[in-house]
């Protein structure tokens, strides 16, 4: 019979393996990028090489401490059961924004999906948090469309700005 801390540490030192995978093929992704930058010296693979890099760094320290018995038993006081509806409120903005953002905009969308988002992280004030999504999405949108040039969704909201 398997001791259930052996199981466990198995477990993280798969979550470890996995990770250093990611950041193996995302570096080995990151090193095919073209650079046609001849006068900059910042690439366009500069980014994926330094999440690349975070990720092998993550990934190596999750391995040592599954190897050192895993990390899995440090919250014993943890909760056994799955949140489904935490999951259901964070899929459900995901999904919200990902179909509405054609037809409301980028603003509306993540502003929904902020809320929802929110709720499924236990908030309980919905106007608040639609404060916060609404000024966080507009920034971005301004940042993103009026800075950068870069269209994200025009809806409702972005055709008054």
């Amino acid at each position: 019979m398997v001791d259930n801390g052996d199981h466990a540490s198995r477990a993280d030192l798969a979550i470890g393996i996995g990770i250093t995978a990611l950041a193996a093929i995302l570096g080995w992704q990151a090193s095919v990028i073209p650079d046609n930058s001849a006068y900059a010296q910042v690439g366009p693979a500069l980014f994926p090489w330094l999440i690349s890099a975070a990720l092998l760094v993550l990934g190596v320290f999750l391995i040592v401490a599954a190897l050192r018995g895993g990390w899995s038993h440090e919250s014993e006081d943890a909760p056994e059961y799955m949140n489904w509806a935490a999951l259901g409120w964070v899929s459900l903005g995901l999904l919200i924004n990902v179909s509405a953002i054609e037809y409301l905009g980028f603003i509306l969308a993540s502003t929904a999906m902020f809320v929802l988002i929110a709720r499924g992280f236990g908030s309980r004030t919905p106007i608040r948090d639609g404060a916060i999504g609404f000024s966080l999405a507009l920034v971005a949108y301004v940042g993103f469309d009026r800075v950068l040039g870069y269209k994200i969704g025009s809806g409702i909201i972005e055709s008054l700005i």
